[in-house]
């Protein structure tokens, strides 16, 4: 059988269809022609048209399926020392190989929503991620436990990148600030309540396993509310998906173009070099969150409970990081748009709120080290990292914002490269990261990353200046074009 062209410009082709309109009938003027092989959507259908309430119901459990990839189980890892024997080194393996699932994870979960839809993959992710949560609580030696903690972490990776997708499939730009603000708490409410309850489930002499158990419970409701509660929002799998297409036996130029697996996984894989600049951030950080349980544990005497409670400054922080946006950057993004208009706001302009918070970034490590002498109040440490949970929050907003505005329809494959990358820092920090503190004290150690952090202050500033050049010589960024000007020109052609 051969092949039909995708294109119903050809007369051959058109006179191959049995409605086709002859060539010598006289055709309708090119208003009036409704094509019949358009694919739309009913306002039903699109995402971007649901109510605000089911927009938000979608946003908020979309957050609440990451919590899944950011509850670590620091504060058990004692017990496990003890049941299991081994050293604090493999131990620590617990936390690096859940991580590096995240490498992994997203190299399949991004592009794999991009051409099947976000609810099945979802839907399948999670109940093999449930199964290897139930492996966790019933392991009974350390190779499963690595194995398990692995493969766990790369089924848990793929709400990372499919819930920001998802944002940015039901949200257009003057809205998705506020969406993404309000997802941005979920990443940072597991890392501190996480070690918290870990802490207290040790010194409360409940076994481990426990853990492990409460997290599948929780991922396995995660799976029922995905099923019931969260729809499609990808709005390519609801037009290839349409009994229209197959009938007319189209084979559109979207899917004639499409990469082979190989393609895909260097066109995933190359991106995250692009964006690397931010990921000093996040090991800056990952460092700083392993120098807690020195500093309150060691240092000020605290049982692993109260240290687990010593996170909680940070996810305030970001709470509070959160409100400061909606009232304050959010508002100006809108008077942003309406000046631009008709023309989209740059992506750069999402990367101002980071030109405030990264000077934060670095001053928070200097007073987190410096404080945290036994003599000094714990206060004064826990007030550093409420700066420090404020200003990641920022970068964090501002950058995802950037990257979804940059990318747009395919922001799942964005999103799981910048994933991956922070998860390759992520993965192999913690390995040497309670080291590198207990060597240098939380001092130098804190200081080492305040410097660091001191050198990537200028980062916004030059992706403000330069990033509109980056994305002209881009192939995947479909926002090339330059801040809009206006000008007789530009109005004339556009007529």
């Amino acid at each position: 059988m051969s092949t039909r062209a995708s294109s119903f410009d050809d007369t051959r082709t058109l006179q191959q269809l049995p409605d086709a309109v002859e060539p010598t009938q006289v055709q309708p003027s090119e208003k009036d022609i409704v094509d019949p092989f358009l694919v739309t959507l009913d306002s039903s259908e699109d995402p971007q048209h649901w109510s605000v309430l089911h927009k938000w119901v979608v946003t908020i459990l979309g957050g609440i399926l990451v919590l899944n990839a950011c509850v670590p189980p620091s504060g058990i890892v004692e017990q496990v020392i003890e049941e299991f024997n081994m050293s604090t080194e493999v131990a620590t393996l617990m936390i690096s190989l859940f991580v590096a699932g995240y490498c992994v994870g997203p190299i399949i979960w991004g592009p794999l929503s991009e051409e099947f839809g976000r609810r099945p993959v979802f839907i399948v992710a999670f109940i093999v991620y449930v199964c290897f949560q139930i492996g966790m609580a019933l392991a009974k030696n350390t190779a499963s436990l690595l194995v398990f903690r692995f493969i766990g972490g790369t089924f848990a990776a793929c709400p990372l990148t499919n819930s920001g997708a998802i944002i940015s499939d039901i949200w257009d730009a003057r809205t998705r600030g506020k969406a993404l603000a309000i997802f941005t708490v979920a990443p940072f409410a597991g890392p501190a309540l996480g070690p918290t309850v870990a802490g207290f489930i040790s010194v409360a002499g409940v076994s481990w396993r426990w853990l492990f158990w409460v997290l599948t419970i929780f991922a396995g409701v995660c799976w029922v509310l995905i099923l019931v509660a969260i729809p499609e929002t990808y709005r390519y799998a609801y037009i290839f998906s349409t009994p229209k297409l197959e009938m007319i036996g189209i084979m559109p130029q979207w899917k004639k173009t499409r990469k082979t697996l190989a393609q895909q996984v260097e066109h995933v894989l190359a991106r995250p070099f692009k964006i690397l600049f931010q990921e000093p951030m996040l090991m800056a950080s990952t460092l700083y969150l392993s120098a807690y349980p020195i500093v309150f544990t060691v240092g000020h005497g605290f049982n692993a409970g109260i240290s687990g409670l010593m996170f909680l400054p940070i996810m305030l922080g970001g709470v509070t990081a959160v409100i400061g946006y909606l009232l304050i950057w959010n508002p100006r993004y809108e008077k942003e748009m309406a000046r631009c208009a008709p023309e989209p706001v740059p992506p750069e302009y999402r990367l101002h709120m980071a030109i405030y918070a990264s000077p934060l970034f670095a001053v928070s490590f200097f007073w987190f080290g410096w404080t945290s002498f036994p003599s000094i109040s714990y206060w004064a440490p826990l007030m550093a990292g409420y700066v420090m949970g404020f200003s990641i929050s920022w970068i964090f907003l501002s950058f995802f914002n950037y990257i979804i505005d940059t990318y747009l329809m395919i922001a799942a494959s964005a999103l799981a490269a910048n994933t991956v990358c922070r998860s390759l820092f992520g993965a192999a920090f913690p390995l040497f990261a309670t080291q590198m503190y207990e060597a240098l004290d939380a001092r130098w150690a804190s200081s080492l990353l305040g410097f660091i952090s001191l050198a990537m202050v200028p980062l916004p500033l030059l992706f403000i200046k330069y990033g509109h050049i980056l994305r002209m010589k881009s192939k995947y960024a479909p926002t090339k074009r330059l801040p809009p000007t206006r000008s007789k020109e530009s109005d004339k052609t556009a007529a």
